[in-house]
């Protein structure tokens, strides 16, 4: 070699030495965690990275399924993994990861003719998996252990990032000597840095053929709330599969840091007088003769007249399964809905700048929603008395771990009323009845980074079902040069709310789909749009000039069925069984009964309201198929808008008198405000699944009063 050649390999040599070293030595001083410790949360000594809640109960898990849905078990997901693991595509492959595992449930119709006692039908897990940079979709029999790789992979798109994706997706970019020194250069010390994983939707060609994600990053320096300390303008684009960084993106050197004065949020941070922070004395609904609900075989609630499956999923949150309602007058346990659960949620964020307007957000496709519910805190999430139910989730490897406590099932009673009529003293009748309203709450909440959303389906004793969803945790926030709003231009767009020195809050939505395959009485259903109608009197007809008059209109196909809410125009929306009828003659049915909601404003060409397409409508139908459960399509993760419930829908295939699923969305238009900051109070909002015609009469006629016997006496503590 060449004294010359061998100078250069020198210089070259050292180059990267010092590379090495100042990467090294830039990293923050407390390591990344290891990505199979903060899973494996089994174990009796679990890491301190590990997101199981430690207590000292007992794991809720078993190694026996009972039921034909019941999820895949930690021993059923250690068989499928041996099972994979010698098959020819993952023992010759140079990298694999495993994003979902889950429960491949059985033909719909064969799960309704089964019955407690019959042998479980035939145990099958789904698996998505990534195998050398391509995505597949296979079947595995855990009793014949055959595996089937299927050819139906969409086009475009990429599988719900696993947990280790986003892990190491926020530590890659401390390899890159540049990224490190652009963080040092904006006073921030790597020590002090936090960073978050941020979808990048779709938007263009560019986009193809990578799997890509953008990191954005924030300085955790005397704060819990990193989230109101951004560095803005700074976004790292990574690829997913090799942790290259492909391009750091840095637009924000003007724009200060925010401090961290009176962010953080916890009980132990606030300075203020202890009178101050007790307004309300604790309270607790006493239960002397404990829950009236019971969760037999770990998965089936049967409290007053329902009673329904219920699992955990690392994608929906939470699945409702086989609901039904006992009819008081005849004792039958009658069939109101095969399946429900939250299908997608949509956040756009109203920012068109370069370090925002792709945050677009997919958060049960892309992120998982159940895999980012977190444990729910007893006392404070659910009250005494609430059962806790556990999860079992895969990680990329394929290792069963368990995240406890992540849903809760509950009694409420807040003072509600069920039923109530008292005779006015005029008519001499002396008659004062009152029933109590109490329900059953399962609840999840899930925290997908800084936003949380707290997923409650109620069980009422007149059959109502109500669903709902709470919007809390920290906003999303863009670092900005003004610290008060006589600094802003008249012509500047700040895109959102100024809500403390430097920060400001960006406008956005939230879009919450939920799937709801109704089974009213039977598979066979009909979707009824009631028109409410005015209706003029002819001349000479009545003193009064006009009334409203109900429409009836039976949808025959998917088109018919696409309902986008009007005040103005207003109608009831059914699901009736036309096969079925009461005593006096009307189908038995459900309503869909809306409550406050939002509608998308964005333009239907815009690449993120392409992907979001199934918020077009607030109410769709379509018909049954196994395959069409997700509204964003099955893979979500940089997708095009090419397998989402509204290009499924525009075959408009038959709906009348077919085994149907109703999709509903509901809305939410966040302009945030200074109550919002540092924390959100929750605000909330639902809708109702509510019988219509389904029973003879009032259901819960014949439900008994309260009476001072039946409840114990709680004396107060002496006050001051």
């Amino acid at each position: 070699m060449e004294p010359r050649t061998s100078l250069r390999f020198f210089f070259l040599f050292l180059a990267i030495a010092f590379l090495f070293l100042f990467t090294w030595t830039h990293l923050p001083s407390t390591p990344p965690p290891d990505v199979t410790a903060l899973l494996d949360c089994a174990t009796n000594s679990p890491s301190p990275w590990c997101i199981r809640l430690q207590s000292n109960k007992p794991l809720r898990v078993s190694d026996t399924p009972n039921h034909p849905l019941d999820p895949l078990t930690v021993k059923e997901i250690n068989t499928v993994r041996s099972i994979l693991s010698s098959h020819a595509l993952f023992n010759s492959a140079k990298s694999y990861a495993f994003h979902s595992i889950v429960l491949e449930e059985p033909d719909k119709q064969q799960v309704l003719r089964w019955t407690k006692g019959d042998p479980l039908l035939p145990r099958l897990a789904s698996i998505v998996a990534r195998v050398d940079g391509h995505s597949y979709l296979l079947t595995v029999n855990l009793e014949t252990t055959q595996v089937t790789v299927h050819d139906t992979v969409p086009l475009a798109g990429y599988p719900t990032m696993t947990v280790e994706d986003m892990t190491s997706s926020i530590w890659a970019p401390l390899s890159n000597a540049q990224f490190n020194r652009t963080i040092t250069d904006r006073g921030v010390d790597l020590a002090d840095l936090a960073c978050l994983p941020i979808s990048l939707g779709w938007f263009g060609k560019k986009e193809e053929s990578r799997r890509l994600i953008k990191v954005q990053c924030y300085s955790m320096k005397d704060t819990a709330n990193f989230y109101m300390r951004p560095i803005e303008g700074l976004t790292v684009i990574l690829d997913m599969d090799t942790k290259e960084v492909v391009e750091i993106s840095d637009h924000g050197r003007n724009i200060p840091i925010p401090k961290a004065d009176n962010t953080d949020y916890r009980y132990s941070a606030q300075q203020l007088r202890q009178q101050q922070l007790n307004l309300v004395n604790p309270i607790s609904i006493e239960q002397p003769k404990g829950p009236s609900f019971v969760v037999e075989d770990e998965h089936m609630v049967k409290w007053a007249n329902w009673e329904f499956h219920l699992k955990a999923d690392p994608r929906a949150g939470v699945i409702i399964s086989q609901a039904r309602v006992r009819d008081s007058d005849t004792g039958e346990m009658r069939n109101v809905m095969y399946k429900g659960f939250t299908s997608e949620l949509f956040v756009p964020y109203m920012d068109p700048t370069d370090a925002w307007y792709f945050k677009t957000y997919m958060d049960a496709g892309e992120y998982g929603f159940g895999l980012q519910a977190m444990p729910l805190d007893p006392l404070n999430d659910c009250p005494r008395n609430a059962y806790y139910m556990d999860g079992v989730f895969p990680a990329a490897d394929g290792k069963p771990y368990v995240r406890s406590n992540m849903i809760c099932v509950y009694e409420s009673y807040s003072g509600d009323i069920g039923w109530r009529h008292s005779e006015s003293p005029i008519t001499g009748m002396e008659i004062r009845e009152v029933r109590p309203k109490v329900t059953l709450v399962v609840r999840m909440a899930a925290s997908v980074a800084n936003y949380d959303y707290i997923v409650d389906w109620e069980f009422q004793t007149d059959g109502l079902i109500r669903v709902k969803v709470g919007l809390s945790g920290i906003l999303m926030v863009k670092g900005s040069e003004y610290d008060h709003m006589r600094q802003v231009p008249k012509h500047e767009n700040l895109y959102g709310t100024l809500l403390s020195e430097n920060v400001i809050g960006v406008i956005h939505d939230h879009y919450v789909t939920f799937y709801l395959d109704m089974d009213i009485d039977g598979s066979d259903n009909s979707f009824v749009k009631v028109d409410i109608k005015k209706q003029e009197t002819s001349p000479g007809e009545s003193p009064r000039r006009s009334y409203l008059k109900a429409v009836r209109n039976v949808a025959k196909t998917e088109k018919d069925a696409r309902i986008q809410l009007k005040l103005y125009d207003p109608s009831e929306f059914h699901v009736v069984n036309p096969a079925k009828k009461t005593r006096v003659g009307n189908p038995v049915g459900y309503k869909v009964v809306p409550a406050a909601t939002a509608a998308s404003l964005l333009d239907h060409d815009d690449p993120p309201q392409k992907r979001g397409a199934f918020t077009n409508n607030q109410i769709w139908v379509t018909p049954y198929n196994q395959s069409e459960q997700w509204a964003g399509g099955l893979f979500v993760y940089q997708s095009q808008g090419d397998d989402t419930l509204a290009v499924w829908s525009e075959r408009d295939r038959p709906i009348e008198n077919k085994d149907i699923v109703v999709w509903y969305t509901l809305g939410f238009h966040h302009i945030p405000c200074q109550e919002d900051f540092p924390i959100m109070p929750t605000v909330s909002s639902s809708f109702d699944l509510k019988p219509v015609n389904f029973f003879e009469s009032n259901p819960i006629l014949r439900v008994p009063p309260n009476l001072e016997k039946d409840l114990p006496v709680c004396k107060a503590a002496v006050s001051a």
